[in-house]
């Protein structure tokens, strides 16, 4: 070791330990340099080793030494560490057991476990017998220190999922799961003996290293053994685990509230409660026999006055969770047809939970869980009275495994599904009891009618057939929402909440209005912020309802609107904005146009919100999606809104500006929507768009997943708003841009994306013919390249086809001017390229599916006719045969009359002036009004081209041209011609 180099580290190290930025920075600089150098792990392994060096410079090594092994131990990696110097690192790690400080100890047994999933057991054989003997070791020190490193290679190795992993891990297991399990019991049982001396010392000492030896037997059970069930050792962990959690809780009730050991037990406790979840979820077949033992431990903690000294919230948390696994579990469930055996197994788990769930004992669960778990506590109050709108925070999706509230709740529902047949006649009594309560001078009272009618709400889906709601709601609950006193104000709060649940369950739609105008009162200033934010809730729900009537909920809109601004401005947290925003954009798109007459206010106050929420990129996300729905609402009065709307759009879709990452997809479906709706191009919106290439790039830099696949495609939808919406001002300022951006794209497309692109291009080839395909002139090689390709997907044949076909039909010359270009580039001639692109064209014609599409292959090859092109003559059977397939594919027979059936009738009485129609929607039917495919009769355009293609020839030509077409091909032809 080069001792000169060890003191060069050292210095930097301790430099980089300096507050001083001008020292640290340098320092952390010539580190980063030595990261790739031969020697430089070995000698931060030196210096972590020295335990008379300053802990500081010892925990920056020892993170240094981490880092690089994430890098630079692998055999692949750039400036990887050698085999040789890795040989030393691996055999100092093991060395010794002796870091004296803890944070550093883990550091260094996360750092072994990294190694450990890359080298143990093949490269690294001796690591874990080396971590066993010292375990063996006198010293405590050494013994945590090795045991934790166990614990934590033993959580690394489980990690790992490929099968000869898992096999490894499985043999690791098998070999010293037995020497681990009599450690752990030896551990625990010089806890218990500690603590009947109250040796607090002692206790901490073996409450930690059983901790540890716990932990690794967690892992081994669930990743380790295959079948718990058979082996022995796994059956004893866990009915030792029944045995020992008790002694855990009594040991930490006896100790005072704030000593230390307190909140270790707890731990240690829950840990006991984890492996059990674990066996019971991942082997629960394995865990039948446990069944019993389990409801039992579970329901005289949860549900005994005994004990209720023992527990403590998490702890609670777990023994309703692994109830909960028991009931729900799908392997303990009894499913046999008419003429199938019953599986054993399961009538052992059915007949378990059975015999444990007597009716006395679900009647006492059911009354326990709502009289003693389901009331707000003294903490729910409190928070209640000091932040309102933290008490109505929604904690969502898997809180029940780790909150008591969501966690009883989630109970309750799975016992109710179970047992019905108790449940509900259980609640339905305790309703009646408690209804009529409304004595407001008794807060007991109170607090057990709201947790009744929580369990009410929370069961609706269950008491569809058993409760009478219309007539409970009329005659009662509103009643109950009417009683204004301030203490009644949790049952107006539970009651609104209530009939939310049960709206969708069963609640007349005739009664849809009451609810309306029960709610308003609700949302008032004067009323608690606790419950008009549960009523605005309640109202998302009854707006989101199936059987909602825009019509039945109109005359409410103008309160209801107006109370819910007057909310959104009083609340302050982000998420309770981000929650009232969601309702009113809820209504918003619900009652679409008529929200017209409110949008003012909203116009108002939402740049106000925009600003004031710089620093909640979610809470912006939430105002851009009420604002397309405020678009869509709106239509073209939206231009209301441009002062607002446009600089949002533009900073949301700008990429330099860094919160676009959160904004740029509903940014661009603002912007999809404004466009939509606009009436005219104005300035500002033709600004705007210098932002789409930098948009467009973004979905290529993702690697077109599906999100960026939907931002591509809206960008392109806004690029083809723009053309239609712009016409010539909008090509004059960004024709090239259009053309650079959507060619440029293609090559890194999959097929849907370069469809999508391909139609972008076609609209501008549809509202210029002329002019459209100039832009794109650079590009037409590649369409024709890709016609006469050999494995071109149907679909972006089709789409090629159609570009060159609106170029031949309304354009030819330039046609013909680009085909030489193309000929001469590619040493052929214009004749011979031309033939081979018609022959190739009329053998692919089969996958040219919609009868629009294959029209416009016949009207161009209708217009080619007229050309004085040899190949179109020589070709021009095949190209004939082509015409009386389109006819017969587009003409329909009508008073003895062949009609071409694609063709828009000028007569515009039928068309229907929907309010939801957007004024693009009408913007693109005129575009179809003005397309070859629907203002060409297709039998009137070929009869038209063959009396040109007769006066540019001759009659003599123009017959020889009609000989050498197949007589059944003439004979139909003139069936639709003549």
């Amino acid at each position: 070791m080069n001792e000169e180099g060890c003191n060069a580290v050292l210095e930097v190290l301790t430099r980089a330990t300096s507050q001083d930025p001008s020292i640290l920075k340098p320092a952390e600089q010539q580190l980063k340099q030595w990261e790739a150098q031969p020697g430089f792990y070995s000698i931060l392994q030196t210096i972590i080793q020295n335990h008379s060096i300053g802990v500081n410079v010892r925990w920056l090594a020892v993170l240094f030494f981490k880092n690089g092994i994430d890098r630079y131990w692998r055999k692949n990696a750039t400036n990887a560490i050698s085999d040789t110097e890795k040989v030393g690192i691996r055999a100092k790690l093991v060395a010794r057991f002796d870091e004296p400080i803890a944070p550093i100890a883990t550091q260094l047994a996360v750092l072994i476990s990294k190694i450990a999933r890359m080298d143990c057991p093949r490269i690294w054989p001796e690591l874990v017998p080396i971590l066993l003997e010292a375990v063996k070791q006198p010293d405590l020190l050494a013994q945590q220190r090795a045991l934790l490193t166990l614990h934590h290679v033993t959580k690394t190795l489980a990690s790992k999922r490929l099968a000869t992993d898992r096999k490894l891990f499985q043999e690791l297991t098998s070999n010293i799961f037995g020497f681990v399990l009599t450690l752990w019991n030896t551990y625990t049982e010089k806890f218990l003996q500690a603590a009947n001396a109250q040796d607090h010392t002692a206790m901490a000492t073996s409450l930690e290293l059983s901790a540890l030896a716990l932990k690794v037997l967690r892992k081994q059970l669930v990743f380790g053994i295959t079948e718990p069930g058979k082996s022995q050792e796994a059956m004893m962990l866990i009915q030792m685990i029944f045995q020992r959690v008790r002694p855990y809780l009594e040991v930490r009730a006896s100790l005072p509230a704030n000593h230390t050991l307190r909140e270790k037990l707890e731990k240690m406790a829950i840990l006991h409660t984890k492996v059990l979840l674990d066996c019971q979820e991942n082997f629960p077949l394995a865990y039948i026999d446990f069944i019993g033992s389990s409801l039992e431990l579970c329901t005289s903690c949860v549900f005994s006055d005994d004990n209720r000294h023992l527990m403590f919230e998490r702890f609670t948390v777990q023994c309703m969770n692994l109830i909960k696994g028991i009931v729900k579990c799908e392997k303990y469930k009894e499913r046999t047809g008419p003429d199938e055996e019953p599986d054993p197994v399961t009538v052992k788990a059915e007949g378990a939970k059975k015999a444990f769930f007597t009716e006395s004992i679900v009647t006492e669960i059911c009354q326990r869980l709502i009289m003693q778990y389901f009331p707000l506590g003294q903490e729910d109050l409190h928070l209640w009275e000091t932040d309102p709108e933290g008490f109505v925070s929604d904690e969502g999706g898997e809180s029940w495994k780790f909150s008591l509230r969501p966690c009883t709740e989630t109970l309750f529902l799975t016992l109710f599904h179970a047992n019905k047949s108790v449940f509900i006649p259980v609640l339905i009594q305790m309703v009646q009891k408690v209804q009529d309560a409304s004595d407001t001078e008794d807060i007991q009272v109170l607090l057990q009618k709201e947790a009744v009618y929580n369990a009410l709400g929370q069961a609706a889906f269950e008491l569809f057939d058993d409760v009478d709601f219309d007539q409970w709601f009329t005659s009662h609950l509103l009643k109950e929402l009417q009683n204004m006193h301030p203490r009644y104000k949790m049952i107006r709060r539970r009651v609104i909440w209530l009939v939310g649940q049960w709206i969708g369950v069963k609640l007349s739609p005739s009664l849809h209005p009451t609810f309306y105008q029960a709610i308003l009162p609700l949302l008032s200033a004067d009323e608690d912020l606790v419950v008009r934010i549960s009523a605005a809730q309640a109202l998302k729900i009854a707006v989101d309802d199936f059987e909602f009537k825009t019509e039945a909920f109109l005359p409410f809109l103008e309160s209801s609107f107006s109370l819910l601004f007057q909310l959104l401005q009083q609340v302050s947290e982000c998420d309770t904005k981000m929650s009232i925003l969601h309702v009113m954009s809820f209504i918003i798109e619900r009652v679409g146009p008529q929200i017209r007459p409110f949008s003012t206010s909203l116009a108002q106050y939402l740049p106000l919100l925009w600003e004031d929420s710089a620093e909640h990129n979610m809470l912006r996300c939430v105002i851009l999606s009420t604002l397309i729905h405020l678009v869509q609402g709106l239509g073209p009065h939206s231009t209301t809104l441009y002062p607002f709307l446009l600089p949002i759009i533009k900073f949301s879709t700008d990429v330099s500006q860094p919160p676009h990452v959160y904004l740029m997809e509903d940014g661009v479906d603002l912007w999809y929507e404004t466009i939509q709706n606009a009436p005219a191009m104005t300035p500002e919106l033709l600004q705007l768009f210098s932002n789409m290439p930098e948009v467009l790039g973004i979905p290529i830099v993702l690697q077109e997943t599906k999100m960026a696949t939907e931002n591509l495609k809206t960008c392109l939808l806004i690029i083809s708003s723009y053309v239609i919406l712009g016409k010539e001002q909008f090509m004059q300022s960004h024709g090239q841009t259009v053309a650079t951006c959507t060619t440029g794209i293609v090559a890194e497309l999959r097929t849907e994306g370069v469809t999508v692109v391909l139609k972008t291009i076609e609209t501008v080839f549809k509202m210029f013919p002329i002019e459209g395909p100039h832009f794109f002139e650079s590009y037409l090689p590649k369409v024709l390249e890709e016609i006469l390709s050999k494995d071109i997907y149907p679909m972006l044949m089709t789409m090629y086809v159609s570009l060159l076909c609106r170029i031949i039909i309304k354009n030819q010359d330039y046609f013909f001017s680009v085909l030489d270009g193309i000929a001469k580039s590619w040493k052929t001639t214009p004749d011979e390229l031309l033939t081979t692109l018609i022959q190739t064209w009329v053998d692919r014609m089969d996958q040219l599916a919609a009868a629009e599409r294959r029209k416009l292959t016949g009207l161009a090859f209708a217009s080619l006719m007229t050309s004085s092109s040899r190949a179109v003559m020589e070709r021009l059977p095949d190209m004939m045969y082509i015409i009386v397939e389109v006819l017969h594919d587009v003409c329909r027979e009508e008073n003895d009359k062949k009609l071409d059936y694609l063709v828009m009738s000028e007569d515009r009485s039928d068309e229907i002036d929907d309010e939801y129609e957007t004024l693009h929607d009408k913007r693109m039917r005129e575009l179809s009004r003005q397309d070859p495919i629907h203002n060409t009769s297709f039998p009137e355009y070929v009869k038209f081209q063959m009396g040109k293609c007769e006066r540019l020839h001759g009659p003599a030509v123009f017959q020889q041209i009609m000989d050498s077409i197949d007589e059944e091909v003439l004979q139909q032809l003139k069936g639709f011609i003549s």
